[in-house]
C-alpha cells in the first residue's frame, strides 16, 4: 500500500505541474496579445526572464485561487447568487493582481479591467487543464462509478440476481504466451486471478483504477523461444505504466439508458495490495488450454465459439468454386453469409440469443445489441443497425474523443520510434511497417479497444445476461513484431488493465458478474516464405505449373483483423489487393495465404481436383511443392485412397492410416491428423491445401503472408489458445481430457450460461433460414442493433 500511496502522490504532483505550465503559456499569451498586460520591464526584458515571470506569476496566482479563494466564498455564502456571480470576476481578477505584485521578479504589471479578463481566461484554461487530467484521477473515477450505478439502481427495472457472463477475447493471445506474461509479472490482474505472484495479488481495490505516466519508451523485441516445438519464450518481460482511466456516458439499449461515459488514456492499471508474507493469494480462476482446428484464424474459431459451428471454413481465405467467389473472413458480406451458413447448420441463433451482447466481433452470436460487428456492417437499413454504432455513441462525448485522439497519436508517434530502432538495430526477422500500419496499429490498440470496453462496461451496468468482446490489440502488434516482442509486451500490460477495470465495474453492476478470458489462437513466431526463399507460395505454384516466374516477388497481403475494423468503421470494403473479389475463370492456380496455410485451386475445373488429375495436367506441381524445404506436408483429394497427404522424399500417406503412419505430420503434434481429416471433409476445401514447414526446437514457422507471427494453419504456439474462467463454473473438461476445437468450447460456455441462468432457448431451425436478418434472427434484432 506504501507503493499505491507514493504512486497516488506523484500522479497528483505531475497533474499541478501540468496545470501550472499551461497557465504560464496561458499567461505568455495573453501578455503577448493584451497591450495593458505586461511581464516585462520598460526597457525590455529577456526571454527567459520574461518566462520566469510568468511561470511565478502563474504560480503565484494558482497558490492565492487555491488557498484564498474556498475563505472568500465561505464569506461571501449570504450574498445573493447574481451579485456573487458578478463578484467572481472582480476578486478574480484581484487575485491576479495581488500575484502579479508579490512576484519576485517585481516585471508583471496589468491594468485592473485586464486583469479581470487575464484572470478568467487562465482560470478556464486551469480549469479544462486539471478537469481533462483528473479524468484519470482514481477518486474522480470511483465516485462517478457509485453515481451511476446508484442511478441506475433507481431508474431501470430490477435486474435478475442471477450472475451475468462477460466473455472477453484476447485476440491471438496463446496459452504459453499468457502463462509466461503472467509469471514474469507483466499480467498481475490476471496473476490475481489464478493466485500466483507469491502471495501479491493484483486486485482492483477500493483506490479504483490506477493511472501512470505512459511515455513512448519501448524496448526492440528480439525472437525468443524454448525448446518444446511449441511455445514460444517471453523471458525479460517488463512492465510499463501506460494508463487509462474511464468513466461512463450514455449508451441507447433496448429500452433502457445503459450509461456509459469513458475517458481512458493508454489502459489501466490495477493497484496492488500490500503481500501477507506466507500467505499465498487464493485463486478465483483456473487456466485451460485448449487446440484448434487446422484453420487456427479468428473467422474459424470464432464462428465456432459464437455459433457452434467452424464446419467449411477451411482458411482464413479461400476460394469457392460453385459461386466463383473467393471468400475472406474478415469481409462483412463474407462474415455475414458464414453466419448464415454456421445457423442453417445448427439450427440454432448463437451463444448470446438470450439478452446478449456482441461487441468488437467478427459475428452477432444472436445478440439483440450488437455494435462493431462485422456481420452486420455491409448493412444500410437504418443508422441503429450498422455496425459503426458503437463509435458513434462513443465519440459522441468530446472528453472521450479527446482522450482517445491523444492515446492514438501517442501511439502512432511510438509505433514510428519501435520500427524506426528495430531498423537501425538490423532486427530479423522483420517486415515492413510503414505506410498505414501505425495508424492501423494504433486504431487496435487505442480505438478498438476504447470503444469495446466501454462498449462492455455499459452491457454490465444496464445488467445484460451474456456480453462477448474482442480486443484485437494484441493480435495486430504480434503480426508485425513478433509474438514475443518488446512491443506485444506492452500491449498484454495494457490488455491486463483493461480486465482490471471490468473487474472493477463488476462491483458496482446490478447483477454479479462472472468473468471469463478466453482466446481464439495463439500466434507462431519466425520469419516469412519470401524473405528466406526470395518468392512466393505463388511464385512456387506457378513454376510448378510451367508458368511465368516474375523476377521480383510480390508482397502477400496481409488481412489482420484490425484492418477490417478500420475499413467498416471508414465504411470502405474489405478488398483484396490485387486479387478481385471474382476471379475470371483461367487455367492459371488461385493461390491464397492464410498465415502459414496455403490454398491452391484451379478455377476452370468445377469439382476438386484429385491427385490423379493434378499430376495429368501439371506432372511437376505436386513434386515440386512437396520436396520444397519450406513446405511441410500437403493435403489433396485422391481417386484412389478419398485423400491424402504428400510430404518430401515421395511420401503419401492415405488420411486413414495417419495414426499409425503419421508421416510428415508427426513434428505438428497430436492431433494434426484428426484436424486435417476433417478439413478434408469440407465441400469447399481447395484443390492442393499446403502447410508450410515447422521447426519443433523452436516452434517456427513460415508464414506465406508478410508476419513474423502469424498464424491460420498448424505448427507451433498458434493452434494452442486458453480459457481462463472462475472457479464459481463447472470445469471445462473432465480430468485430463482435452478440450478441442472451437464448438466444443461453444458447448462449454452455454454450458455456464445454463448453470447459471437456466436453459438458453435456442432459435428454431426454420428461424435459422429467416429473411429479415442476415445471421438468421427476425427482424428486431436488425432494429436493435447498436
Amino acid at each position: 500500500m506504501r507503493g499505491v500511496r507514493w504512486r497516488r502522490v506523484a500522479s497528483q504532483i505531475g497533474r499541478s505541474v501540468a496545470v501550472w505550465a499551461v497557465s504560464t503559456l496561458t499567461m505568455l499569451v495573453l501578455a503577448a496579445l493584451l497591450p495593458d498586460f505586461q511581464l516585462q520591464s520598460a526597457d525590455g526584458d529577456s526571454a527567459t526572464r520574461i518566462a520566469v515571470t510568468a511561470a511565478c506569476g502563474a504560480g503565484a496566482f494558482g497558490v492565492l485561487s487555491a488557498v484564498v479563494w474556498p475563505l472568500l466564498v465561505r464569506l461571501l455564502l449570504l450574498v445573493p447568487a447574481l451579485v456573487l456571480g458578478l463578484l467572481v470576476f472582480f476578486l478574480n481578477g484581484s487575485l491576479l493582481l495581488l500575484a502579479l505584485r508579490i512576484n519576485p521578479s517585481g516585471r508583471g504589471e496589468a491594468a485592473p479591467e485586464t486583469a479581470v479578463i487575464v484572470a478568467a481566461v487562465m482560470s478556464a484554461v486551469a480549469s479544462a487543464t486539471g478537469a481533462a487530467l483528473a479524468v484519470r484521477d482514481d477518486e474522480t473515477y470511483r465516485r462517478r462509478l457509485h453515481r451511476l450505478a446508484a442511478r441506475r439502481r433507481r431508474s431501470d427495472p430490477p435486474c435478475p440476481t442471477t450472475p451475468g457472463l462477460v466473455f472477453v477475447q484476447l485476440d491471438g493471445v496463446g496459452h504459453d504466451v499468457l502463462d509466461d506474461a503472467v509469471r514474469n509479472g507483466l499480467m498481475p490482474t490476471v496473476a490475481g486471478w489464478l493466485g500466483t505472484g507469491d502471495g501479491m495479488r493484483s486486485t482492483a481495490d477500493g483506490d479504483g483504477v490506477r493511472s501512470a505516466g505512459d511515455g513512448l519508451r519501448r524496448a526492440g523485441g528480439d525472437m525468443r523461444s524454448t525448446g518444446d516445438g511449441m511455445r514460444p519464450c517471453c523471458d525479460g518481460l517488463r512492465r510499463s505504466g501506460d494508463g487509462m482511466q474511464s468513466t461512463v456516458d450514455t449508451q441507447q439499449t433496448d429500452g433502457m439508458q445503459a450509461t456509459v461515459d469513458v475517458r481512458q488514456a493508454d489502459g489501466i492499471q490495477a493497484t496492488v495490495d500490500a503481500p501477507q508474507p506466507n500467505c499465498p493469494a487464493r485463486p478465483t480462476h483456473r487456466l485451460t488450454p485448449w487446440r484448434t482446428d487446422w484453420s487456427s484464424q479468428t473467422g474459424a474459431s470464432q464462428l465456432g465459439i459464437l455459433h457452434g459451428s467452424t464446419f467449411d471454413v477451411p482458411a482464413f481465405r479461400w476460394y469457392e468454386k460453385d459461386r466463383g467467389e473467393v471468400m475472406v473472413c474478415n469481409r462483412p458480406t463474407s462474415a455475414a453469409e458464414l453466419q448464415r451458413r454456421a445457423i442453417l447448420h445448427t439450427g440454432d441463433g448463437g451463444l448470446l440469443t438470450v439478452d446478449g451482447a456482441s461487441r468488437g466481433n467478427l459475428f452477432s452470436g444472436g445478440a439483440g445489441e450488437q455494435a462493431l460487428v462485422l456481420s452486420i456492417a455491409a448493412r444500410r437499413r437504418g443508422r441503429e443497425n450498422r455496425s459503426r454504432a458503437g463509435y458513434f455513441a462513443y465519440f459522441s462525448d468530446p472528453a472521450n474523443a479527446v482522450r482517445t485522439a491523444l492515446s492514438f497519436v501517442a501511439e502512432v508517434v511510438r509505433e514510428i520510434g519501435q520500427s524506426t530502432r528495430a531498423r537501425m538495430r538490423g532486427q530479423r526477422p522483420r517486415v515492413s511497417r510503414g505506410g498505414l500500419y501505425p495508424l492501423i496499429r494504433a486504431f487496435a490498440t487505442v480505438v478498438e479497444r476504447d470503444v469495446v470496453v466501454a462498449a462492455v462496461m455499459g452491457d454490465m451496468l444496464a445488467g445484460r445476461t451474456a456480453v462477448y468482446a474482442d480486443l484485437v490489440a494484441y493480435d495486430e502488434v504480434a503480426h508485425h513484431s513478433g509474438p514475443c516482442s518488446r512491443d506485444a509486451e506492452k500491449v498484454l500490460q495494457r490488455l491486463d488493465r483493461s480486465l482490471a477495470l471490468l473487474q472493477r465495474v463488476a462491483e458496482h453492476a446490478p447483477r454479479p458478474y462472472r468473468i471469463v478470458v478466453l482466446s481464439d489462437h495463439g500466434q507462431s513466431p519466425g520469419e516469412t516464405f519470401r524473405s528466406r526463399y526470395g518468392l512466393t507460395l505463388g511464385d512456387l505454384v506457378r513454376a510448378g505449373c510451367g508458368l511465368h516466374v516474375p523476377r521480383r516477388a510480390e508482397r502477400t497481403h496481409s488481412g489482420a483483423e484490425a484492418r477490417a475494423a478500420v475499413r467498416a468503421a471508414l465504411r470502405r470494403p474489405v478488398e483484396e489487393k490485387s486479387k478481385p473479389h471474382r476471379p475470371t475463370p483461367g487455367s492459371e492456380p488461385i493461390v491464397l495465404a492464410s498465415g502459414n496455410l496455403g490454398l491452391v485451386s484451379f478455377p476452370d475445373v468445377r469439382h476438386r481436383m484429385t491427385k490423379e488429375e493434378i499430376d495429368a495436367r501439371h506432372p511437376a506441381l505436386l513434386t515440386t511443392l512437396a520436396n520444397h524445404p519450406g513446405i511441410g506436408f500437403l493435403l489433396v483429394r485422391s481417386a484412389e485412397y478419398g485423400g491424402v497427404v504428400l510430404g518430401a522424399y515421395g511420401a503419401e500417406i492415405p488420411l486413414d492410416r495417419l495414426d499409425e503412419q503419421p508421416g510428415p505430420l508427426a513434428r505438428f503434434g497430436p492431433g494434426a491428423a484428426g484436424a486435417v481429416r476433417r478439413t478434408h471433409s469440407f465441400p469447399h476445401t481447395a484443390d492442393i491445401m499446403v502447410n508450410s514447414a515447422l521447426d519443433p526446437a523452436d516452434g517456427e514457422v513460415l508464414a506465406f503472408e508478410e508476419q513474423i507471427g502469424s498464424h491460420g494453419g498448424l505448427g507451433g504456439a498458434q493452434s494452442h489458445p486458453f480459457l481462463l474462467s472462475p472457479l464459481e463454473l463447472s470445469a471445462p473438461v473432465d480430468g485430463e481430457e482435452e478440450l478441442t476445437g472451437a464448438e466444443q468450447v461453444h458447448q462449454v460456455l452455454r454450458r455456464w450460461l445454463g448453470e447459471l441462468n437456466g436453459p438458453q432457448v435456442p432459435l428454431t431451425g426454420d428461424s435459422g433460414t429467416s429473411d429479415s436478418g442476415t445471421d438468421g434472427t427476425d427482424g428486431t434484432e436488425d432494429e436493435r442493433a447498436a
